[in-house]
């Protein structure tokens, strides 16, 4: 059997790690709840062929982290299933299904959807399961990335920063790792605001085009090929060459830890906009805090997401979730670019103070275990 390394624990968690293992099925799983004060836990499930446990317990707490900082009256949590996310729809499905029965008793722990898993197989893990959240509309469900909450969360973010006058959004030149559903909302809702697409990757290859993209016409291939490769009158390049691409907004929606401290002296970029969670080493978002580079936190700016989640949960529909993650998210960067700029401290290093200071009055409320 294979070692595997558990979290460190700390004075917020994780609470409990759980290991889903079926060997007949080809069934290897995660589940992280890390802090359950606010209440019970919202955090996605991913697929991916390396995920880990630490990685799922690093995401777990940067949900306890985003639900704080949203305001919602959830905990933090995460899932991890071991596996191809391409494989074929019926394998996935059994496998999801699987998972769902083997955490039914993980009572304080609200699945969604992440990378690998749609709204669809959010059906199946409820069914299964008993609870999730991102469901198909005709479960009463809000489609999170049809309509792109959490790419609409992150533009409302940069537009916080804009009115700050740390950038000029009309023109500003973006770079997209990670053309998936955050991906292709986010280039989007900036696009709309004014904002140029550049450049864009997926898991296949990446191209570039110094006039510009249309965004839907992008967004249009990348569904009808798989791929943002081979789009018409762009310029194929590799996915490294992206970072060092000078551009104003940089946008990781993809997997963690993209940046660390040996590539962060690369980034050409006014804003690293982090779609993605945990997307870069506190040693990389500390030398781009140094250079200048604006850091729009990912537990800050890519909340939309669960915010629409949590709304779902509590029978809410797709425009108050939208009115809701537009209030948080803007209310939220302003504070931490307030804050930021007062004391000199990375945007991260006073978000996470405020983060924290909540989640520990939510455990002030709660007797001693015992």
């Amino acid at each position: 059997m294979a070692f595997i390394e558990f979290p460190e624990v700390d004075a917020f968690g994780p609470e409990q790690v759980i290991v889903v293992n079926d060997a007949a099925l080809g069934l290897t799983g995660y589940v992280v709840v890390d802090n359950l004060a606010a209440g019970p836990a919202i955090g996605g499930v991913r697929m991916a062929a390396d995920v880990s446990v630490l990685e799922v317990a690093r995401l777990a707490r940067a949900m306890t982290l985003k639900n704080a900082m949203a305001g919602l009256p959830h905990g933090g949590a995460k899932g991890g299933i071991v596996g191809d996310p391409l494989m074929p729809r019926e394998v996935k499905v059994a496998l999801v299904r699987a998972f769902g029965a083997r955490i039914r008793d993980v009572a304080g722990y609200i699945p969604g959807p992440d990378m690998g898993l749609d709204e669809g197989l959010m059906a199946h893990l409820r069914e299964t399961c008993g609870r999730a959240v991102g469901l198909p509309p005709v479960l009463g469900g809000i489609p999170l990335d049809v309509l792109g909450a959490t790419g609409f969360g992150l533009a409302v973010s940069v537009e916080v920063a804009a009115e700050r006058g740390l950038i000029e959004l009309e023109g500003a030149r973006v770079v997209v790792q990670g053309f998936g559903s955050v991906g292709q909302h986010t280039a989007r809702f900036l696009s709309e605001r004014g904002a140029v697409l550049v450049a864009a990757s997926d898991s296949r290859g990446a191209v570039s085009s110094a006039d510009g993209f249309n965004v839907a016409d992008l967004i249009a291939h990348k569904r009808a090929a798989g791929t943002v490769t081979g789009f018409p009158g762009s310029t194929q390049v590799t996915p490294e060459s992206l970072i060092p691409l000078p551009c104003d907004i940089w946008v990781p929606a993809a997997r963690p830890d993209v940046f660390n401290a040996g590539n962060a002296s690369e980034l050409q970029a006014k804003i690293l906009l982090e779609g993605a969670n945990i997307p870069a080493s506190p040693e990389a978002e500390e030398a781009l805090h140094t250079r200048g580079v604006l850091v729009l936190p990912d537990f800050v700016a890519n909340a939309g997401g669960v915010i629409c989640a949590a709304v779902e949960y509590a029978g809410g529909t797709s425009s108050q979730a939208f009115a809701v993650i537009e209030e948080r998210i803007r209310t939220n960067t302003a504070q931490m670019l307030d804050l930021a700029t007062e004391t000199g401290q990375p945007p991260r290093v006073v978000a996470q103070h405020l983060a924290q200071s909540r989640v520990t009055e939510a455990m002030s409320y709660h007797r001693p275990r015992g």
